[in-house]
């Protein structure tokens, strides 16, 4: 039998049509599955864009909190600025006045160094009143007026130098570490 060479032909085109269709139906394959992954990943884009359009909206509002914190931490430190240039005037003042404490310290222990003097003087007159007191018969009530007055003055004088001196030893304390 005598093959038809026609046949052959045939036989290969009808191979070549079922392969192109079959490349033809991979190809609308991949092409579904290209598109699925598309989707897919404009989707997670999609998400990825909303999270990022709201993380940006909390860092923003975060930025300005914290900016608006920055903005009250700066006027308070103007105003602790302001206060410590207030405290500063005054511990001028005030060293100034310890500055005087010196030399009423000094008058004071100078006075505290006479004060026992006068006590022995005043002791001393005491004993010789009786024999003033014979002596000036009409000047006794003046004398005894003047003597009561004395002892006055020595204990007053006594409690002003107990208090200058509870009052000048804090002082004198401070005055090793102020300026």
């Amino acid at each position: 039998m005598v093959e038809d060479p026609r046949g052959a032909i045939v036989e290969v085109m009808a191979r070549l049509g079922r392969e192109t269709q079959l490349h033809i139906d991979e190809r609308y394959r991949h092409f579904r599955i290209t598109d699925a992954v598309t989707i897919v990943v404009s989707l997670l884009l999609l998400v990825l864009a909303v999270f990022n359009v709201y993380f940006v909206a909390v860092l923003y509002q975060d930025l300005e909190v914290t900016i608006n914190n920055m903005d009250s931490m700066y006027q308070r430190l103007k105003n602790v600025d302001a206060d410590m240039a207030v405290i500063t005037d005054r511990f001028g003042g005030f060293d100034r006045h310890i500055q005087h404490m010196t030399p009423i310290g000094d008058h004071m222990a100078a006075l505290a160094r006479v004060m026992p003097g006068m006590r022995r003087n005043m002791d001393a007159m005491a004993k010789d009143m009786p024999t003033i007191e014979q002596q000036m018969g009409l000047v006794v009530p003046a004398m005894v007026g003047i003597e009561q007055r004395m002892n006055q003055m020595g204990a007053g004088v006594a409690i002003m130098r107990q208090n200058t001196v509870q009052m000048a030893a804090p002082m004198g304390l401070m005055n090793n570490f102020m300026p």
